[in-house]
């Protein structure tokens, strides 16, 4: 069985990877009119959205070369100021930039992310001029669904543009879930918008086997942390001494009915937001039910639970099992493997946990405090209305008079959110936002104590594909 790892993307082997993952469609401008078919014209437009994007922010990307590896960069700053990420340059004060002119300087290491975020900065020496510049979207302003472009050197390969979309938004995590294939050596590079505009810097994949390829999942560092850590490099404020390094633990095998004592410390992996996290892997029957538990007194447990091969799938939580426990119930969408991060809160928390695995989940629905995040594919499967939309359904722990506001996200069909108490009342429904999207949003005053459930729909009968759930 191929083995799954959260690597990190630093340049080494010789293998070239695919150029082109799927692009999420673009809306032509109204009047554009090239005697084309509805298709032919859409895919035109994408055509030269792509060339666009590539040809005014390549000249900005660089390759960055240390004794150890390797990875990317983006030029921030028209004095020579490049950002890419703590694990590019590891513990070298100085690297080799080449620019995408073919001119190499040296470049000083002038920064590193504080409390373990993967960034870096490294000022070009030699004071060259007329450099070309990345710009950065303003923060918050990335949806999920919206397209996803990487230009980087992955395996050595200057200069390669990946496209895709923005799979998912980890508010938590603080990170941006993409499948625009990045492999070794896109680290450190940006992930951008169709604006050309810098959204995230790539910093990790999962990916399976020993070659270190992508299988469809890559995180990028959000432009609310770059902003922070680019504020903190101009005013001299900024971390000088390198962040722990990262290891590469692989998944441990659990088996159903395991359990396992664990503890999270500076031997364990670290997400990009600073945390650490065991995995572990298990086989898993599409339909099966299992439930996963995490339980500590020494940390705040989270639970992250993903399909590796499949982009579309993931669910984490907090303290549905009571106290400072996580616990996931879920019926499995697909035969195969799946991975389980056992991770904290916070970042840098560190004790011991256990874990178990078991089957069933006495087909109650995923419960959480307010705060959930859930993400899913909706389809084929689940439960049906009495008009044949799919549904699925979870509840949280509310108080009366609470203000709740439940957002449900998807790029693939028309979504329908309905609230429930726990004797069936209806609280409230909503098909869309706004006018201009299909998204779905509610904002409610909780009636009284007690368990509410949230319907995830869909509008239309047969709808189906990926989603967001989050209640804040």
């Amino acid at each position: 069985m191929a083995q799954t790892v959260l690597g990190r993307l630093t340049a080494g082997s010789a293998m070239v990877g695919a150029l082109l993952a799927g692009m999420a469609a673009i809306a032509p401008p109204s009047g554009f009119n090239l005697g084309l078919s509805p298709a032919q014209a859409q895919s035109v437009v994408d055509e030269a959205t792509t060339i666009r994007v590539y040809e005014q922010v390549s000249p900005a990307v660089v390759a960055i070369n240390t004794r150890s590896g390797g990875g990317s960069g983006s030029i921030v700053d028209a004095s020579g100021l490049i950002l890419t990420n703590a694990h590019v340059v590891g513990r070298d004060r100085v690297v080799t930039v080449r620019l995408s002119d073919g001119r190499s300087f040296e470049g000083d290491v002038v920064g590193y992310g504080q409390d373990r975020l993967d960034l870096a900065a490294v000022r070009l020496r030699g004071n060259p001029t007329g450099l070309p510049t990345v710009s950065i979207a303003p923060v918050n302003s990335v949806r999920v669904g919206q397209s996803a472009f990487a230009i980087g050197s992955p395996f050595g390969l200057q200069g390669t543009l990946t496209v895709g979309i923005v799979s998912r938004i980890d508010r938590d995590r603080n990170v941006i879930q993409t499948d625009a294939a990045i492999n070794p050596g896109n680290s450190g590079g940006p992930l951008l918008n169709s604006s050309g505009q810098l959204i995230g810097v790539n910093t990790s994949i999962f990916t399976t086997g020993n070659s270190g390829g992508n299988v469809g999942i890559g995180f990028a560092i959000p432009t609310d942390a770059v902003q922070t850590f680019l504020a903190s490099v101009r005013s001299g404020t900024a971390s000088a001494a390198p962040p722990t390094n990262r290891t590469n633990r692989e998944p441990a095998p659990l088996a159903l009915g395991a359990v396992v004592q664990g503890q999270l410390n500076d031997s364990s992996n670290v997400l990009p937001d600073g945390s650490f996290y065991n995995p572990y892997r298990f086989e898993g029957r599409a339909g099966q039910t299992v439930t996963i538990d995490m339980s500590s007194q020494e940390v705040d447990s989270y639970l992250i639970l993903l399909a590796p091969d499949r982009d579309d799938f993931s669910i984490q939580d907090d303290d549905s099992g009571g106290n400072l426990n996580a616990r996931i119930s879920v019926q499995l969408p697909y035969t195969g493997s799946y991975l389980i991060l056992a991770n904290t809160v916070s970042q840098g928390e560190s004790g011991r946990y256990q874990l178990r695995l078991s089957q069933g989940g006495g087909g109650q629905p995923t419960t959480s405090r307010v705060g959930l995040r859930q993400q899913g594919v909706l389809g084929p499967g689940d439960r049906t209305l009495q008009d044949g939309s799919y549904y699925q359904e979870f509840t949280f722990q509310g108080r009366a008079g609470q203000s709740v506001l439940i957002r449900l996200e998807s790029p693939d069909f028309d979504t329908y959110l309905i609230l429930f108490d726990d004797a069936r009342n209806r609280i409230g429904e909503n098909d869309d936002a706004n006018p201009n999207t299909t998204n779905s949003e509610l904002a409610v005053r909780l009636p009284r104590d007690g368990t509410y459930r949230v319907l995830v729909n869909s509008y239309r009968r047969g709808g189906r594909g990926r989603y967001l759930l989050t209640v804040d």
